[in-house]
């Protein structure tokens, strides 16, 4: 039996990164990044007003200014006559001969002129090309995941595909002949299952979607087909129930029959001691015990950890607290 720790640790050394595919970046969103991105612009691309008002060089502050252009955004910037100033607004480009934006606040203007009411600075209210960030900066690194805000802040910058590593293919399988699935006739020692809902919309709630669940009764062969077929056709495989030691706890001894090589098997943690985690090439098996507080505690660490492994995750052990399991030796 190993601790916590040393269980959670092991996903990193036998589970590898899946592929990463060139995405577009609206539906990378959720997908971890496999190569870090850079800025393709710089931001912002241009010399560009921060305010509503009047773009005009400081040499003239003192003078009583005609009004003569536009500058709005999109528009390409009108040159600056001296002694005149520039309607702008926020975001458009400053005019060539242009050192300073009045906002238009501070002026008071009657027909085309404008009369300052401050003193304005060189540099004011304008936003430099490149001053939050220039072209080749790396914006966010390989091995996050991408928030819908980081994809945002992507498209700003230029940034149209990302790498990334594919949503996992997941199978479940839930064991025991007493378990039915739900809306099901139950028989008369049957009961109705709640570890398949459970898994299913802690997986939807992540964002996986590409789940499998199977229901397989307590017969060994029946037990020996599904993971086989599962395995064959999933990245990683999660299984409820059978993984003890009870004469009808078949996993170990199939896993052992399917060639899987089989990394730990129970793990000092109540609840959930009698966990299995073992692989076969690339496909990863979580079996977990049958009890749904073992399964919750299964899915929040085991199958986090598991899933941020073969996702590439930089750091993919979950944040948790040590008050959520009882660290079990006996």
């Amino acid at each position: 039996m190993i601790t916590l720790q040393q269980a959670l640790d092991s996903y990193s050394q036998h589970l590898q990164p899946l592929p990463a595919q060139t995405l577009p970046l609206d539906e990378a969103v959720g997908r971890v990044l496999s190569v870090s991105v850079h800025s393709g612009i710089d931001l912002p691309r241009f010399d560009q007003s921060a305010m509503d008002g009047y773009a005009m060089h400081t040499r003239d502050a003192a003078a009583d200014l005609p009004v003569v252009s536009v500058a709005a955004c999109g528009d390409a910037a009108p040159a600056l006559r001296p002694g005149t100033a520039c309607r702008i607004f926020t975001g458009a480009a400053i005019p060539r001969g242009a050192d300073t934006v009045i906002p238009q606040e501070r002026v008071a203007r009657e027909g085309d002129h404008i009369t300052l009411q401050i003193t304005p600075e060189p540099g004011a209210n304008i936003r430099r090309a490149g001053e939050e960030l220039q072209h080749g900066d790396e914006l966010i690194s390989a091995g996050q995941r991408l928030t819908s805000g980081a994809a945002a802040s992507l498209a700003m910058a230029g940034v149209a595909r990302v790498s990334a590593a594919p949503s996992p293919r997941i199978a479940v399988l839930i064991t025991g002949d007493e378990v039915v699935a739900p809306g099901q006739a139950l028989g008369q020692h049957q009961i109705p299952d709640a570890n398949g809902s459970l898994i299913r919309f802690t997986l939807a709630n992540w964002g996986y979607t590409n789940v499998g669940i199977a229901y397989v009764g307590d017969q060994q062969s029946a037990v020996r087909a599904a993971l086989d077929d599962a395995l064959a056709n999933a990245d990683l495989v999660i299984t409820t129930g059978g993984a003890s030691v009870g004469d009808r706890d078949f996993l170990p001894a199939v896993t052992t029959a399917l060639g899987m090589r089989r990394v730990f098997w129970k793990v000092a943690q109540k609840p959930g001691k009698p966990l299995l985690f073992a692989t076969r090439e690339r496909t990863g098996l979580l079996a977990l015990p049958g009890n749904p507080a073992a399964v919750w505690v299964g899915l929040m660490l085991h199958l986090r950890t598991a899933l941020n492994c073969l996702e590439g995750v930089g750091n993919p052990l979950p944040a948790w607290c040590c008050c959520c399991v009882q660290q079990d030796y006996g």
